[in-house]
């Protein structure tokens, strides 16, 4: 199953629940990219090494396990270091690079031929997995996100908005893999919805597309 949408549309969150009901391993992209980030970070290596980046997306070992939020890197718990705002940042430039974007959809591919997987990001169904079963376009108004990240991450509302601005930006008009909606994917508008009405609409969808949600769907 791949979900992808705009930063701050609730991709993780239902994501998560969806894998979690299915019995699937929930596999969350932007950490992979952070994952990148973070041990670039280590080694010193500055984010406009593209050649050097790529060898680290490349040598990655990126793990996610079913019924478990962590994610490993070369068998290291990061879960936590991956999420500073520090390596939000640099993630967002190594996500730009289009030889480490090649580097870990190999990876990404790897991981669905090995298990079910809920996948989301912002190029799952248009490049990662083209032939899914199931493809959501999770959206919401940009205020609307705005205000669920500000929440979150406990910043101003208006430092927030203007974040998400400039990273949809980023998002859509980047050469390689850009933010787009697949023709086939079923697009869901979560403004004003809870997060049950909407797992509730995905498990329909799913319901729809699949025999009672329970064939490979990656």
């Amino acid at each position: 199953m791949a979900i992808d949408g705009p930063a701050a549309a609730g991709k993780s969150t239902i994501a998560r629940r969806i894998a979690a009901k299915l019995g699937y391993v929930y596999v969350d992209t932007g950490a992979m990219y952070r994952a990148v980030a973070l041990w670039a970070m280590r080694r010193g290596v500055a984010l406009s090494d593209m050649h050097r980046l790529e060898q680290l997306a490349t040598e990655a070992r990126i793990e996610f396990v079913a019924g478990d939020a962590k994610v490993l890197l070369n068998g290291e718990d990061v879960s936590q270091a991956i999420r500073t705002p520090e390596v939000s940042e640099a993630a967002s430039e190594v996500s730009r690079i289009a030889a480490v974007r090649r580097a870990l959809v190999v990876k990404q591919r790897e991981i669905g031929e090995r298990a079910s997987i809920v996948m989301e990001g912002r190029d799952i169904g248009s490049v990662v997995f083209p032939n899914a079963t199931v493809k959501i376009f999770l959206d919401a108004l940009p205020e609307v996100r705005a205000e669920r990240r500000a929440v979150e991450s406990a910043q101003p509302a208006e430092v927030v908005a203007e974040h998400i601005r400039e990273r949809d930006r980023r998002d859509q008009t980047r050469a390689h893999s850009p933010l787009v909606q697949a023709p086939d994917a079923v697009y869901v508008d979560t403004t004003g919805m809870t997060i049950e009405e909407v797992e509730a609409a995905l498990l329909k969808i799913i319901r729809d597309r699949t025999s009672n949600g329970k064939e490979r769907t990656e």
